[in-house]
């Protein structure tokens, strides 16, 4: 029997051999395991309070304890949002030489179709990483997130999709300073102190600061940060910028009372589908206090007609590849159904700390 390398399973398979596209906040922060893959369209969505901050009872001799409820979580089915994007293949992208390519070279149409898918699902991966990217900036600053839906090649939309982790009318996941950092007067620490508090005592880490290009400079240039970076000898903190992977950099680590917290920017940027300007996954004017591993992505099952069979299938992955031909030519497609979710309630403090 031939070997088809355009069928799904094949080319799934192949795709799973990439070598995955790295980012800094998705990775970091919401990481996906083998488990966080369903076989449905939809995904079972699980988050809970923080950390248990009961206390045992004290019981007197002879009876057998207090009767305790359980920390409470909820669970709920969602179906992901479809990401999908596909790419032709015409008689003209077969005769004219791909990038790279020797200009007098002898290769023939059907390997520079191979090429071509190869380096189509590569770049395709690439464009879903920049859409998770982006979905996981917006998790982390906004609680949540809304997505255009489209509908046509011609940007037309349909209802957005919308998430939100919480119930209150406003992201009770929010600070607001006192001062913005703008003014002399400002306490960057107190606020530091106030964002780390309100993760910490509702049982959620902190050991890190995301920091947008603005209140970086804002942070770094305060006179109090500097002199207390600086005094090493009292380990208050330090200032040892290092890269950090995927266009991260760590620029130094601050004590705050009593806490380490790496300070943390990201120069990451996506192109806005709406204006097509370059924005930053993270907002310029402001921070997120968190901590890796605080949010989990999930990927249900990607439900598609195959040519061969005329057939509806469904596969598990977190990219699922489809060819399709006519007599107008071909195409490549590649779709994922990605959810991104918190694991427990509020497990980041965000601060918009610039006017």
């Amino acid at each position: 029997m031939a070997f088809d390398i355009y069928k799904t399973k094949t080319m799934l398979a192949a795709v799973k051999q990439m070598e995955p596209v790295h980012s800094f906040l998705r990775d970091r922060y919401a990481p996906t395991t083998d488990g966080d893959i369903f076989p449905t369209d939809e995904v079972l969505v699980e988050y809970k309070d923080g950390t248990n901050k009961k206390m045992a009872p004290v019981v007197i001799n002879g009876v057998s304890g207090i009767t305790v409820d359980r920390n409470g979580y909820e669970t709920f089915r969602m179906e992901p949002p479809t990401v999908s994007v596909k790419r032709p293949l015409t008689v003209d992208d077969l005769r004219k030489k791909g990038f790279g390519e020797n200009l007098y070279s002898e290769m023939k149409p059907a390997q520079r179709q191979q090429m071509l898918l190869a380096q189509d699902l590569v770049e395709m991966d690439e464009m879903h990483t920049n859409r998770e990217e982006y979905i996981v900036s917006k998790l982390l600053f906004e609680n949540g997130y809304t997505l255009d839906q489209y509908v046509d090649d011609y940007g037309k939309t349909g209802k957005p999709y919308v998430m939100k982790f919480y119930s209150e009318g406003a992201n009770p996941a929010t600070y607001t300073p006192g001062t913005k950092w703008n003014a002399a007067e400002s306490d960057k620490m107190a606020d530091l102190h106030i964002m780390i508090k309100m993760l910490t005592t509702a049982g959620n880490a902190a050991t890190d600061v995301l920091l947008g290009a603005d209140a970086a400079d804002a942070l770094m240039d305060d006179a109090k940060i500097k002199e207390l970076m600086d005094i090493n000898r009292y380990d208050i903190g330090n200032i040892a910028p290092q890269l950090m992977a995927d266009g991260a950099a760590l620029l130094g680590v601050l004590n705050v009372r009593g806490r380490h917290i790496n300070l943390i920017t990201y120069d990451g940027t996506y192109k806005d589908e709406k204006d097509g300007e370059i924005k930053p996954y993270i907002p310029a004017k402001s921070i997120c206090v968190t901590a890796p591993g605080v949010a989990r992505g999930l990927y249900g099952c990607v439900t598609q007609m195959e040519q061969s069979t005329g057939e509806f299938e469904s596969y598990m992955g977190r990219r699922v590849p489809r060819y399709w031909f006519d007599k107008d030519g071909r195409e490549i497609q590649l779709s994922a159904k990605p959810l991104f979710i918190p694991r427990t309630k509020n497990p980041f403090i965000s601060a918009a700390v610039l006017v």
